[in-house]
């Protein structure tokens, strides 16, 4: 057996890889610490920058010693996971973009390999050749955890907002005390149809509500989960204590709905939002008057 392999623990160049992380986590941290990487997170004080980098460190150690250093999947990464996140969405928030970021988790092996080439002063030439290169491999996986955590938090971003467009293109107006109405406009979709559902009922609750409108006149169309979808919002309405009135039915809706077979009889639908308005006013038992040449009359 080659002296350099019976020095290691299990005679590997990860093995060994993994004792020098171990060896020198200290001075890694220190030079990670003054990187882009931690140095733009951690700006409150460099101690923090440090200790982030030790726990990565300890990461790639135990990665190493698995001798799993492709492995992206490693239970060495499972500690630091949410710590990358961290550290990858803020460095998004600020504008970087991921392929920005993947190169300063590059940049972090430079000074690793630095390390591990003085610290190898008498190895051969092959074996040198072969623990840099299980350092460059534990170190593109790390640049790959990183990516994935930044993908999965660019992806969690992206969720939250299409929640909040959809949260904004479904508003609840309060028209009268004791009716609210939510006005639709675009395309309807089963996500956006569940949105509505939730937003009227906590609106029915929070106004106490007596009768909720639904108009659809700015929808085009709906397909048939839809409009299953708004005749179980109808239903819902109704379980929370409220009349629900759908208003502004276009015909290719109406049709959809017939085409279903859905059952209308106890759905109180008005050919627009005004009607729906005068119906719900009535059934508070408010007049409705408009101005006549010969006076103010009853409507």
């Amino acid at each position: 057996m080659p002296e350099h392999e019976a020095a290691t623990p299990n005679g590997t160049p990860a093995a060994e890889v993994g004792a020098f992380l171990s060896r020198r986590r200290e001075q890694i941290a220190q030079r990670w610490a003054d990187e882009p990487l931690f140095r733009t997170v951690f700006t409150v004080a460099r101690d923090e920058a440090v200790e982030a980098s030790r726990s990565v460190v300890d990461a790639l150690v135990q990665v190493a010693d698995s001798g799993r250093v492709e492995d992206s999947n490693s239970a060495g990464f499972t500690v630091v996971r949410e710590q990358l996140a961290r550290m990858t969405a803020a460095r998004s928030r600020s504008g970087m973009s991921t392929a920005q970021v993947s190169s300063e988790v590059e940049a972090l092996r430079v000074p690793v390999e630095n390390l591990l080439v003085a610290d190898l002063p008498d190895a051969s030439a092959e074996h040198l050749r072969e623990c840099t290169t299980a350092l460059t491999v534990l170190m593109g996986t790390l640049r790959l955890v990183v990516m994935e955590t930044a993908l999965t938090e660019v992806q969690a971003l992206i969720d939250r907002q299409q929640l909040q467009l959809l949260e904004v293109a479904t508003p609840v107006i309060k028209l009268w005390d004791g009716i609210v109405a939510v006005p639709l406009i675009g395309t309807l979709d089963s996500a956006r149809s569940q949105v509505v559902m939730e937003t009227l009922l906590e609106a029915v609750v929070d106004q106490q509500a007596q009768y909720a409108i639904l108009d659809i006149t700015g929808v085009p169309t709906v397909d048939s989960l839809v409009a299953q979808h708004l005749m179980k919002t109808v239903a819902a309405v109704r379980l929370m204590g409220a009349e629900c009135v759908v208003s502004g039915i276009r015909p290719a809706i109406a049709q959809t709905i017939v085409h279903l077979g859905l059952d209308l009889g106890t759905v109180i639908t008005r050919a627009g939002l005004a009607d729906a308005l005068a119906y719900a006013l009535h059934g508070l038992g408010a007049g409705i008057v408009h101005a006549t040449p010969g006076g103010a009359g009853p409507r």
